[in-house]
């Protein structure tokens, strides 16, 4: 079995020929020592259960790390940035399938071998920077001196060291431990035993096949137009009154679309967890069936619809001022910190009213559609106030972070 295949994969899936190999080849005075199919294997001491209890528990929560990090860079990228919608739309989905948030954590050991590659990489090629920076600096003071000449030297060599010590690593598996500790016998071992380019190569295109990015990137697509057709209408009428010079005059005549905004906001988040859920485009603009589960669990949809638009409030601010390309993955953090658990909370909400047979009771219902009106309104208060101090002007309502990919920072 390729080694890779055994080291990048979370489960190992051994041929079962593999397995019975080994006992056909015993002596027949052993073969009656072979372990019997109901013989248990041997308990490991709680000691070594509580610390592989520990490190799991480690690479979970480096996973969810990597994860957010994964998604804020992807999320200012265009066009990749709709696998990170993608990814948003499939945690509320799972959810509202399972009805459970641990199925909302998807490909997070997978997320953590990708960040540990990421940070295992890192740190071995950072000592060559700083070998680079002395090369460099020795270069401007005298280009021909032996000190110079010998720091290229060394300079070239560790590259070469470096770079085979990280592709080893990753050939391992990838985990911050390999990059710490070279193992030589074992690679001396497996460059004689050969095969290595292959291993590597059917190991690496299996892992790429299991994250699945056609599947993010097609959710998102979908996610993302089935989205923009439902606040194209009320943003653009939005933006239109705007051009007008008279502020009272402008806002008069924005509230037509403001009301259809409302109406949108009231209905969009549970429709994209519900097209999650099913897979099908059509169920972005079905009205009715979102209705008919609201009135099975009002005061949970009323629930994820607060969190959904408070969570999105705190991001306008950052569009305040214009941000760098370059660090604009830094605030994309803070957009996939605040809307992971939205989109999990509107996930969730799909799954109780799914579970639940009969409608709640009347005075829960109208109690939350109340409810929810002061925070539709406070939203789109806050975010017509917002219109004001964003450096986009008006431009800044196609920016619906709350629902699509985080445009606003995208930077100059």
């Amino acid at each position: 079995m390729s080694v890779v295949n055994s080291t990048w994969q979370d489960e190992a899936l051994v041929p079962a020929e593999e397995l019975i190999a080994p006992l056909n080849h015993l002596p027949e005075e052993s073969a009656s020592e072979a372990p019997s199919e109901t013989a248990q294997p041997p308990q490991k001491h709680v000691f070594w259960r509580a610390v592989d209890g520990l490190m799991h528990a480690w690479e979970w929560c480096f996973g969810v790390v990597s994860m957010i990090v994964i998604l804020a860079f992807l999320a200012t990228v265009p066009i990749l940035n709709l696998m990170s919608l993608g990814y948003l739309l499939e945690v509320s989905g799972r959810i509202a399938r399972t009805g459970k948030f641990t199925q909302g954590f998807v490909g997070i050991r997978k997320a953590a071998r990708i960040g540990s590659i990421v940070a295992g990489a890192w740190l071995m090629f950072l000592p060559l920077r700083l070998l680079s920076d002395a090369w460099q600096s020795a270069w401007l003071i005298d280009p021909e001196s032996v000190q110079t000449r010998n720091l290229w030297v060394v300079t070239m060599v560790a590259t070469v060291a470096v770079s085979l010590h990280v592709a080893w690593a990753c050939y391992r598996g990838g985990r911050l431990r390999h990059f710490l500790w070279p193992a030589p016998i074992k690679f001396f071992k497996t460059i004689f035993h050969g095969g290595m380019y292959a291993q590597a190569r059917e190991g690496t295109l299996a892992f790429i096949k299991e994250l699945h990015l056609w599947h993010y990137f097609s959710m998102g697509a979908r996610g993302f137009v089935g989205t923009l057709i439902w606040l194209l209408v009320p943003v653009l009428w939005m933006i239109g009154a705007r051009q007008i010079n008279e502020p009272a005059a402008a806002f008069l005549v924005s509230l037509p679309g403001m009301l259809v905004f409302a109406f949108v906001l009231l209905y969009l988040p549970f429709l994209q967890a519900r097209f999650a859920a099913e897979n099908r485009f059509k169920a972005l603009f079905e009205v009715g069936a979102i209705r008919r589960l609201f009135v099975q669990a009002p005061m949970a949809w009323w629930l994820a619809l607060f969190i959904t638009l408070l969570f999105a409030l705190p991001l306008y601010l950052l569009k305040v001022e214009m941000i760098d390309r370059e660090i604009a993955w830094l605030p994309s953090l803070f957009f996939v910190i605040f809307i992971f658990p939205a989109r999990m909370l509107s996930g969730w909400a799909l799954a109780v009213a799914k579970r639940r047979e009969k409608p709640a009771h009347f005075a829960w219902r109208w109690l939350s559609r109340l409810a929810a009106i002061p925070v539709v309104v406070s939203y789109i208060f806050f975010m017509y106030l917002f219109l004001y101090i964003s450096w986009r002007g008006a431009d800044s309502l196609l920016e619906q972070h709350a629902f699509l990919v985080p445009v606003p920072f995208l930077g100059a």
